[in-house]
C-alpha cells in the first residue's frame, strides 16, 4: 500500500475486552470490573507523510480515504447509531479519532497508510471490537505525529468518538479495559469519580506469575447473530429509562440539581424511595444498585482467588441484565443457558449489550475444552441456522487474559 519497506511500518495492538461484572452501568457512574483478552485489533501503519489517510481492512470490502483537514464535524445522527451498517461505515472510527484529537487541539500534521484487521475468522460481537479500532487508530495517529498522550486522556477520545463523533450514548468502559488492563489482573474503576486500579489473582506459590492460567480460562461463546434486532434495539432507550429513574429518586429525595444519573442517588434514598418508580424505571434502577454490589463482592473474591465464587456472581449479573435491564434475545439467552449446563463452568453471562454477540463464561482450565466441544455441539441442536452462519473451529473460543493497547 505504501510502498515503504518492511522495517518502517509499526503496529498498534489494541485487544477485546469483557466484561465480567459492572455490564449496564458504566453510563450511569457506576463501579464496573473489566479485562482484556489475548485478541484483537492490529493496525500496521506509516505516517503517511502528508495530510493523507489511506486504509484498508481484513473484514471489510474497499478503501477508505480522506484528509485529516476535512474532518471537522460529527456524523449526521439523526438514526439510531446502534444500527448503523458496519460494512460500509468501517472507516467512520479512523476520521473519529482525527476528529477527537483535533477537537481538544492535538496537532495533526501528517495522516496514516494502514491495514487493519481483528483476530482471524474470530466474531468479535460483544467484545467491544469498535473501541479496540478506536484505541488503534488514535495510538496510531498519535504515534505518527509525535503526540505523547496518556491512557486517561485516550479513553476522553475514544468516548468523543462514540459519544459525539459516532452519537452512541455509551459510557467509558470499554476504553478504559482496553488502555488500563495489565496482563492478568482485573481492572476496577470508578466511572464517576474515574478512580481505577488493578486487582490482582493471590501469589499462591513459586510460580505465581502462571498458576492464575492453570485455575481458570475465559470461554467466548458466539451466537451468529449479526445485527441487532429491530424488536429489542433500544441501547440508547434503556440509557434515558436510567436517567429518568434517577430523575424521580432526586427529585423525591430532595436533590434534583443533581445530574440525573444513578450514581448521584446514595443507596439509602433509593431503598426509601424506589416504591415510587414506574415498572420499566424500578428496574433499571434495581439493576443498577445491585450490579454495583456485586462488583463490590467480585472484587473481593478476585483477589482472594474465590473464581468459583466469582462466577457465580457473574451468573447472577446475567440474569440481572435479561430480568431487569431487559436486553438479550431468544438466541443469547439459550447460548447462555447452554454454557451455564457445561462442565467446568464457573459463571456466564451475555457480553456486550446483549442483542447480538456472544456469552463469555469463566470455566475451569482443565475442562475448558471439553466444555467449548458440549457448547458448540447443543447450540448447533437449538438454532442451527445461525450456528451454520459461524466458523465452526471458532464458533467457541478459549482464551486467557491479555495486556493493554499500545504500539510495537
Amino acid at each position: 500500500m505504501s510502498g515503504r519497506g518492511r522495517e518502517e511500518v509499526r503496529c498498534a495492538a489494541s485487544p477485546y475486552r469483557i466484561c465480567p461484572l459492572g455490564a449496564h452501568i458504566d453510563h450511569q457512574g457506576g463501579i464496573v470490573s473489566a479485562m482484556t483478552i489475548n485478541k484483537g485489533i492490529l493496525l500496521g501503519f506509516v505516517p503517511s507523510g502528508d495530510t493523507q489517510v489511506i486504509l484498508r481492512s481484513g473484514q471489510f470490502k474497499g478503501e477508505v480515504r480522506f484528509r485529516i483537514d476535512e474532518v471537522s464535524c460529527p456524523m449526521n445522527n439523526g438514526n439510531d447509531a446502534s444500527k448503523r451498517d458496519e460494512e460500509s461505515d468501517w472507516g467512520s472510527y479512523a476520521r473519529g479519532a482525527v476528529y477527537a484529537l483535533q477537537s481538544r487541539k492535538n496537532r495533526l500534521v501528517q495522516g496514516i497508510i494502514g491495514y487493519i484487521c481483528g483476530t482471524e475468522d474470530m466474531d468479535s460481537s460483544g467484545i467491544s471490537s469498535s473501541a479496540a479500532v478506536g484505541v488503534a487508530y488514535l495510538m496510531a495517529l498519535e504515534n505518527a505525529n509525535n503526540l505523547i498522550v496518556s491512557p486517561e486522556e485516550n479513553i476522553e477520545y475514544d468516548r468523543l468518538i462514540e459519544n459525539e463523533f459516532r452519537g452512541l450514548r455509551n459510557g467509558i468502559l470499554d476504553q478504559s479495559a482496553i488502555l488500563l488492563s495489565s496482563y492478568g489482573s482485573l481492572l476496577y474503576m470508578n466511572c464517576k469519580t474515574k478512580e481505577h486500579k488493578l486487582i490482582h489473582p493471590p501469589k499462591l506459590g513459586k510460580n505465581h506469575e502462571t498458576e492464575w492460567q492453570e485455575a481458570y480460562k475465559i470461554l467466548l461463546a458466539f451466537s451468529g447473530l449479526k445485527h441487532a434486532l429491530t424488536e429489542n434495539s433500544g441501547y440508547n432507550r434503556r440509557v434515558g429509562e436510567c436517567q429518568e429513574a434517577a430523575s424521580v429518586l432526586l427529585h423525591a429525595s430532595g436533590n434534583g440539581a443533581a445530574e440525573p444519573v444513578l450514581s448521584n442517588v446514595e443507596p439509602e434514598a433509593y431503598q426509601t424511595h424506589k416504591h415510587i418508580l414506574e415498572s420499566n424505571l424500578a428496574k433499571r434502577a434495581e439493576h443498577y444498585f445491585s450490579e454495583n454490589m456485586r462488583v463490590i463482592k467480585g472484587l473481593e473474591a478476585w483477589a482472594s482467588g474465590r473464581f468459583k465464587d466469582f462466577g457465580t456472581l457473574i451468573t447472577e449479573s446475567g440474569l440481572s441484565s435479561i430480568q431487569n435491564y431487559e436486553c438479550g434475545c431468544k438466541p443469547l439467552i439459550q447460548l447462555r443457558e447452554i454454557v451455564l449446563k457445561a462442565p467446568g463452568v464457573f459463571g456466564a453471562r451475555f457480553s456486550g449489550a446483549g442483542f447480538r454477540g456472544c456469552c463469555v463464561a469463566l470455566v475451569d482450565a482443565n475442562l475448558a475444552a471439553e466444555a467449548a466441544s458440549f457448547v458448540r455441539e447443543e447450540y448447533n441442536k437449538l438454532q442451527p441456522d445461525l450456528a451454520s452462519q459461524l466458523n465452526q473451529k471458532h464458533a467457541v473460543v478459549i482464551c486467557e487474559a491479555g495486556d493493554c493497547a499500545r504500539v510495537i
